[in-house]
């Protein structure tokens, strides 16, 4: 844990963090071994329901008005399509063989998917669900990032060590980027600059420019008193100003926070076991965490960059999201 004057410097180091009005919002969280999604009022912490879902859901994704939450599952090979007012599966979506996490352009026509088991990316018509391509990667796809002018898209994966850039005009691998072992998530910066990509193995963050396609920066993590190969990055998210980013380290049980212009570690926020993925609250005032062995979501004041609260959820979660 951190000392008082460490925590200090580090809250004082986020405080200009873009904060908007408070209001309610809506968290999902997808349990991998339950085939569930809990769904939890964030202003009571309440859970609102739990959804069946198929086999073994993972990766979630909003579409841009939010109307539609899009959930990974996995050993069903589909996508199960959620209507977030009513908070029933309206339908589901033939997603190519075990997907694992997916992101959808801007305009909220087309769907990227990271198809594991397959080795490539499927493009789906949100719409009608029609596969526009199959496109071949590395082995064991995992990160999905569509960037935000909609001209390509970033996969990882796992076995190759990549990041691919795709066209996605031309739905063409345009680019192979090398970083460390087992990428897992792939993260455009707030300005689009940067695409983060975390290396689960490999224990590092590689930040690559886009327009030239390389590796700018790398960083990797040293935590007091925890053993090197449990520091695994996996979740990145960053604050709405874009200067501050959480990485979730899985088995050391913590989030990193990282200056952004500087790649400075400001310090680590100690969480439940194996923390995967994160969100942050519309406000940005609360980052909420999927601990994959406690099945709970640590809730953390981002102004203090202290733990609040730990609530239940289901079995194995691994992926969550908000809706304001």
């Amino acid at each position: 844990m951190m000392r008082i004057s460490a925590a200090a410097a580090l809250a004082a180091a986020v405080v200009s963090i873009d904060v908007l009005p408070a209001r309610a919002a809506t968290i999902f969280v997808s349990n991998e071994k339950d085939n569930t999604v809990t769904v939890i009022d964030s202003e009571t912490l309440a859970v609102v329901k739990t959804i069946e879902t198929g086999a073994r859901p993972r990766g979630m994704v909003f579409s841009p008005d939010f109307k539609e939450l899009l959930i990974c599952a996995g050993d069903d090979n589909r996508l199960d399509v959620v209507d977030t007012e009513t908070l029933e599966i309206t339908r589901t979506l033939e997603s190519g063989p075990d997907p694992e996490l997916l992101d959808v352009d801007p305009s909220g026509e087309r769907i990227y998917i990271a198809n594991e088991d397959e080795g490539y990316v499927t493009v789906l018509e949100r719409g009608s669900g029609k596969v526009l391509a199959e496109i071949p990667v590395g082995v064991e796809p995992e990160g999905m990032a569509v960037s935000r002018d909609n001209k390509y898209t970033v996969a990882t994966s796992e076995q190759t060590s990549m990041a691919h850039f795709i066209d996605n005009a031309t739905f063409k691998v345009t680019a192979n980027v090398l970083v460390d072992t087992r990428p897992r998530v792939a993260e455009f910066t707030r300005d689009g600059k940067h695409v983060w990509v975390s290396a689960e193995i490999g224990g590092t963050v590689a930040v690559i420019d886009p327009e030239t396609r390389k590796v700018v920066k790398k960083f990797g993590f040293e935590i007091p008193g925890v053993r090197k190969e449990l520091v695994q990055p996996v979740g990145v998210r960053f604050t709405k100003d874009g200067a501050t980013a959480f990485v979730a380290l899985g088995p050391a049980n913590r989030v990193a926070v990282v200056d952004v212009a500087t790649y400075a570690i400001k310090g680590y926020i100690l969480v439940g076991q194996r923390p995967w993925h994160m969100a942050l609250s519309p406000d940005g005032a609360k980052l909420y965490v999927a601990n994959g062995l406690t099945n709970d979501m640590t809730i953390v004041d981002v102004a203090t960059l202290k733990p609040e609260k730990s609530v239940p959820v289901g079995r194995l979660p691994w992926g969550i999201l908000v809706k304001p």
